[in-house]
């Protein structure tokens, strides 16, 4: 589009027409379409609780949800401006765009404060249920997984690969290859655990801490039900997975998202256990990622990039193994503690 800016977004997703800023609307322009291009396990949907149903992230600001869902602990969305629907079935959002530092600059301190406003914004959620929207994900976890992750996993993975090898060491790997294996049981942990009204894709890259001091959150697409903690289980490890956040940070930052979140649901009143708690960020921030590493040594065995094509902050497939090393490591504690 003439005069305006693309901005970074998955285009691998059906569900996602493009984003650019606008700076003669002074907003930026978000299209969400019923799927055309991109990859198949990136296929949206017409069924509203499907993990990637096209319509949700307009429905969510059409309800004003977005912007109030977590608005208890100061965390919103931009401002909706306009929506249009367009001759081709998409659906134009134009939405705020807002001024301010976006979260791949922030400090482990912002993390972390971040964390607590988002825990004492869904702990109201924890106490009375979800909002009743029959479009919000349901089971979202266990269907992106199968979709997106497990779906490119041979049954034979190569575990000893020279670069994995050289990179990971031989009980890393076990641990990897144990996490692998027991999926089917965090997934069920993840579901059996409190539940909340959870944004589905909280890391750095949706994160903008405004001007005028909200904690901005974007992309809307998979808001649904989760598990108390998920979010901030999410945002641990994607901080880092792409190279985004220098991933030496990651102990500081798992200390302050996780420490951050549970203060936030205390001081917002929540009555769920901080032992629960800390069982449900393992177990889904466990089996969100199970299929990472498997992934990894798919990708190497057939001589492609292991980074992700959309987001990763590049290097050879030695340098992203070794750069991920600790948040795998991570991964696996959290597995055994499930």
């Amino acid at each position: 589009m003439s005069g305006h800016e693309e901005l970074p977004h998955n285009r691998n997703n059906q569900a996602t027409g493009g984003i650019w800023r606008v700076p003669e609307r002074g907003a930026v322009l978000k299209v969400c379409t019923p799927g055309d291009g991109g990859a198949t396990g990136w296929a949206t949907s017409d069924e509203p609780r499907h993990w990637n149903h096209w319509r949700r992230e307009v429905l969510a600001y059409q309800s004003g949800l977005a912007e109030s869902a977590f608005a208890d602990g100061g965390v919103t969305a931009p401002r909706l401006r306009d929506l249009e629907t367009r001759a081709d079935g998409s659906v134009a959002l134009w939405l705020e765009d807002v001024a301010g530092l976006a979260g791949t600059g922030w400090t482990v301190a912002q993390l972390g404060d971040f964390a607590r406003r988002l825990g004492a914004g869904q702990a109201r959620w924890a106490a009375d249920g979800l909002p009743p929207h029959a479009w919000l994900s349901r089971r979202w976890l266990r269907q992106y997984v199968r979709y997106i992750g497990a779906k490119d996993v041979p049954e034979q993975l190569d575990w000893d690969h020279p670069v994995a090898a050289a990179a990971w060491p031989e009980e890393l790997r076990g641990g990897l290859r144990r996490l692998w294996e027991k999926r089917e049981y965090l997934f069920a942990a993840a579901e059996a655990a409190p539940r909340t009204l959870c944004h589905l894709d909280v890391w750095p890259m949706n994160l903008i801490a405004a001007a005028d001091g909200r904690s901005v959150l974007l992309d809307w697409a998979f808001v649904g039900d989760g598990a108390v903690g998920e979010d901030a289980a999410n945002l641990i490890v994607d901080s880092v997975s792409d190279g985004l956040i220098d991933a030496g940070l990651l102990p500081g930052i798992h200390e302050a998202v996780l420490e951050g979140y549970l203060a936030g649901l205390r001081e917002a009143g929540s009555r769920v256990p901080e032992g629960e708690v800390r069982r449900a960020v393992a177990a889904s921030g466990a089996a969100k990622y199970a299929w990472l590493a498997p992934m990894m040594l798919a990708r190497l065995a057939a001589g492609v990039p292991v980074g992700s094509a959309s987001y990763d902050a590049g290097g050879g497939a030695e340098e992203v193994l070794r750069r991920r090393r600790g948040m795998c490591e991570l991964l696996v504690r959290w597995a055994d503690a499930a």
